[in-house]
């Protein structure tokens, strides 16, 4: 059974589509063998601290359109997120060679007391309408809510109404926070509603390949010009163009499996855009088997060989002095699961000994139903095992008592939020919101070069830790680490 169904307003959240958790304890090789047997089984926690909302991650999908306005239909408490991913999308901009990046227009309903009681309906028919008259977009995205959900808004019923009046594509896209407990079920909701109401029919095949990613760097500019194509970047700086025709590509890569699988399913299911199933390029293991996966699939194999000779004769020589300068260094890794994963293979590869990670969810399989395309079965079977593993939601005390524990040299995060914690226990700590910028063998000389400073650099996180307040308590930090996890007490 098809695991993309667009036939239905609303994508089936991960927990039902592909068995995902957010509860694990052990290591990487346990997890990794109860995935593949079948046999892996959600934690619950008796004490939870925070989670991650799907809405976000839904808007961290369709705010980057360049030609679109986004509603979220709810109290307007709820889009105070969508500004943050409009603030990235203009940082980032420079990073990609976007000149000049349109102004994000975003808008909420604002739900009050009173609509939660006779209904939201006409407030967003309204909306849809000024919002059309003042911004003249090509596409209208409507975001949930808790607030819209639970009335049951027409949701659906409206936005197709508003679409054959203005003419243009209204988007519904259905991520309301309680609909899934694993927030990555947003990216699902965001990219279900691009497949369903964007994308059409190819007219021709043309040398694009899809890029599924979050935002970053060009660095594949740079390779597919070897394969005679040019990416198309999906969603970050896209238009309704540019998504409507990416049906016309010779293929899809995704930086991250977490988050490109379930389009890359849709556009290989729907219009027979090939998904390429090899784990993303992270590390040298990796970066070879995508590179001559691409060849294959473009039927140019010659053209990888050439782009791995001449990448791996100007990178590596830099890697094998950086691994000498970092060798007998340990790190933590808290990322998304996907990220989390390439950030343990590059670890690995600068000869850093990983002692353990905390990685916000994990996904058993996933859309295009490849194991190669796993990229945790690739990190462990080209490095080896991972102690201390935990599947978490953002569990950040139970990260506090690991850290507390076994005090490695470095901290590799991919969220803000969590790098402080290391820095209040005098752990160096790197955040790098580039996702590409540990991609290809280039990106081990980035990493390597980058921890090594922080490295070398640990004044003041030093200084920082002899003055912080620690929030937690003594008696917690006693605990171990997962004491809540699978008790329901």
């Amino acid at each position: 059974m098809p695991h993309v169904n667009l036939q239905v307003p609303a994508v089936a959240v991960r927990e039902i589509r592909l068995n995902t958790i957010t509860g694990f304890a052990g290591n990487a090789t346990e997890l990794v063998s109860q995935s593949r047997c079948g046999g892996l089984v959600d934690q619950s926690r008796s004490f939870t601290q925070c989670l991650g909302c799907s809405t976000s991650n839904a808007a961290c999908m369709v705010t980057l359109v360049q030609d679109g306005v986004v509603i979220s239909h709810g109290p307007v408490g709820c889009s105070s997120c969508l500004h943050e991913f409009a603030f990235t999308y203009r940082v980032n901009a420079p990073l990609r060679g976007v000149q000049n990046p349109t102004q994000r227009h975003i808008y909420s309903t604002n739900l009050s007391e009173d609509d939660t009681v006779f209904g939201g309906n006409q407030k967003l028919a309204d909306t849809i309408r000024e919002v059309a008259r003042r911004d003249t977009p090509q596409v209208i995205f409507v975001i949930t809510t808790c607030a819209s959900g639970i009335i049951g808004d027409d949701v659906e019923g409206i936005a197709t109404e508003a679409e054959e009046e203005l003419g243009i594509p209204v988007v519904a896209i259905f991520c309301e926070g309680f609909r899934s407990k694993v927030w990555t079920s947003g990216f699902d909701a965001g990219y279900h509603g691009i497949a369903r109401k964007l994308v059409r029919p190819p007219r021709h095949k043309r040398p694009i390949i899809n890029v599924i990613n979050f935002w970053g760097s060009d660095i594949f500019s740079r390779w597919f010009e070897q394969f005679d194509a040019s990416p198309n970047f999906i969603t970050p700086y896209a238009t309704t163009e540019s998504l409507a025709y990416s049906s016309e590509a010779l293929a899809s890569v995704q930086a991250c499996t977490t988050l490109g699988s379930y389009l890359s399913g849709a556009l290989e299911q729907e219009y027979g855009v090939p998904a390429l199933r090899a784990a993303p390029p992270y590390g040298v293991a990796a970066t070879d088997r995508w590179l001559r996966e691409l060849g294959t699939l473009l039927d140019k194999p010659e053209a990888a060989e050439k782009i791995i000779a001449r990448d791996r004769a100007e990178f590596l020589p830099r890697v094998e002095e950086l691994r000498s300068q970092l060798k007998g260094k340990s790190a933590y890794v808290t990322a998304g699961a996907g990220h989390g994963h390439s950030l343990l293979a590059v670890l690995a590869e600068l000869g850093i000994k990983a002692q353990g990670a905390a990685l916000f969810h994990h996904d058993p399989t996933n859309d295009i139903d490849s194991e190669d395309a796993d990229s945790l079965v690739a990190a462990v079977r080209d490095y080896g095992d991972v102690p201390n593993f935990n599947i978490c939601n953002k569990q950040e005390f139970e990260l506090v008592n690991v850290l507390n524990r076994i005090r490695p040299d470095i901290l590799l995060a991919r969220h803000g939020g969590m790098t402080l914690w290391g820095a209040k226990l005098g752990i160096p700590s790197l955040l790098i919101g580039d996702e590409h910028y540990g991609m290809g063998y280039e990106g081990l000389v980035n990493y390597g070069e980058a921890i090594l400073e922080i490295v070398e650099n640990d004044e003041f996180v030093k200084n920082l830790a002899k003055h912080s307040i620690n929030p937690y308590s003594k008696w917690w930090l006693e605990q171990p680490p997962y004491t809540f996890l699978g008790d329901d007490e």
